[in-house]
């Protein structure tokens, strides 16, 4: 009985509309074919994008009746909380994560209290460079750590500066954030950093330089991964060419030891080669054998040949993994072992959504990936969905809208005092 009635909530609720679509054997060519068309051509497909998943035997839902029940909960809560919010024209759907990384302070220090005094300690510190903007100029302390980042930095504050009140910023350009929850109340700056592990950090969140210049640099990338925008439209043109079902039905991943829980995919990879295919590669740290688990370096893969596989393993290094945009425009279906780590864009990807989420001790990996398996439209239609978002959401025109606001209502709430001119140490950034 339960089961019947189960079968006609999801008949009544999901599987009307698919009466029409073609078989599952041209489904997945369909699909590659609505994200290949022009902007023009979105709007008509539009109608589809939330198409349901749940048109299943008895016999398959009873053996995965867990799983189906908690993707079709993830829905109907994602559908009820978006519904009219997808407006590609703005960041609005961002700005949740400014206003709550400045509240932290608020609630902390109270409105505007960043005093001279308090940016004097701030500079003290030394959590980041020191910027200042002063009559719609922008001046940099004269050393960088890390020139490419600063630049990377740099470029999205001078896009908008002729809209920017005159203020003095630490921005983070190191790895890891710079202001923990715990550190005493006199230490705790409101410092920017690209990433942080929220329940430990109270670092403010700004887009990363990545985005523009930098990121990891590998033997295929020697000066970085380089512009997103251009990232983009190579990763957009490859996927047109591989549909669903053209893609290797293999879980995959490449990259080097930065952390330890990267572990134990590789050692999976080892006894079920059949499920996943996991190496690492050689970063600069590297020794011997022994950084890549005994075995050789394998070959660094690019993000273009990550395409070839129909699922992507994601997983933090030293803090937020620069490779998760990218996996997503593969549009192929992004395993993300769960986190706290973020960046700016993290809180909009919801699991079951947009990507399937792993355990932190990977003991549901094999389960999935034979669920997947079984399950091949729901899995493309999960990848199809964390592509689509990432495509339409994460543009050059959303971080330059982001870096705007994060600065604006970082002024606006936090910010007493304004430099009437540049601080004599600083240089011009042009």
């Amino acid at each position: 009985m339960i089961i019947m009635l189960k079968k006609f909530y999801i008949l009544h609720h999901f599987i009307l509309p698919l009466l029409l679509l073609p078989l599952l054997s041209n489904y997945s060519d369909a699909v590659n074919h609505d994200t290949c068309t022009s902007r023009n051509d979105w709007s008509i497909v539009e109608k589809n994008k939330y198409l349901p998943e749940f048109n299943i035997e008895d016999d398959l839902y009873r053996k995965w009746s867990k799983i189906f029940d908690t993707i079709q909960l993830a829905y109907q809560n994602y559908s009820e909380s978006f519904a009219n919010k997808n407006d590609a024209t703005s960041c609005d759907l961002f700005i949740p994560l400014i206003n709550s990384d400045l509240r932290y302070f608020e609630e902390n220090f109270g409105s505007n209290f960043i005093t001279k005094e308090f940016i004097d300690k701030m500079i003290a510190a030394k959590h980041g460079v020191h910027y200042q903007i002063v009559g719609k100029r922008l001046y940099r302390q004269s050393d960088c750590m890390f020139p490419s980042r600063c630049q990377g930095i740099e470029h999205f504050i001078l896009e908008i500066i002729d809209q920017l009140p005159d203020m003095d910023l630490i921005i983070n350009v190191r790895d890891y954030p710079q202001v923990g929850r715990y550190f005493p109340k006199e230490q705790q700056f409101p410092v920017l950093s690209f990433s942080k592990e929220v329940s430990s950090y109270a670092d403010i969140i700004y887009p990363a330089w990545t985005f523009w210049s930098g990121g990891p640099a590998l033997d295929i990338y020697p000066n970085g991964i380089g512009r997103w925008d251009l990232m983009r439209e190579k990763l957009l043109k490859i996927q047109c060419k591989l549909s669903w079902n053209k893609k290797k039905n293999v879980a995959f991943f490449r990259g080097s030891r930065t952390s330890s829980q990267r572990d134990p995919i590789v050692m999976l990879s080892r006894s079920r080669p059949d499920l996943v295919d996991a190496k690492y590669t050689k970063n600069q740290a590297w020794k011997s054998k022994a950084d890549t688990l005994g075995d050789d370096p394998a070959k660094t893969v690019s993000f273009e040949d990550h395409c070839e596989y129909k699922y992507l393993f994601n997983v933090h290094g030293v803090a937020a993994s620069f490779r998760y945009k990218h996996l997503f425009l593969c549009r192929s279906l992004v395993l993300n072992v769960e986190s706290e780590w973020i960046e700016f864009f993290y809180p909009l990807l919801k699991p079951w959504i947009h990507y399937i989420p792993i355990d932190k001790n990977f003991e549901n990996v094999i389960e999935l990936l034979e669920f997947l398996n079984e399950n091949q439209l729901l899995a493309s239609r999960i990848a199809k969905r964390g592509f689509e978002f990432i495509r339409d959401q994460l543009t050059m025109k959303t971080i330059r809208c982001y870096w705007q606001q994060l600065l604006t209502l970082y002024s606006d709430r936090l910010i007493s005092y304004r430099p009437l001119k540049p601080n004599s140490s600083l240089i011009e950034i042009h």
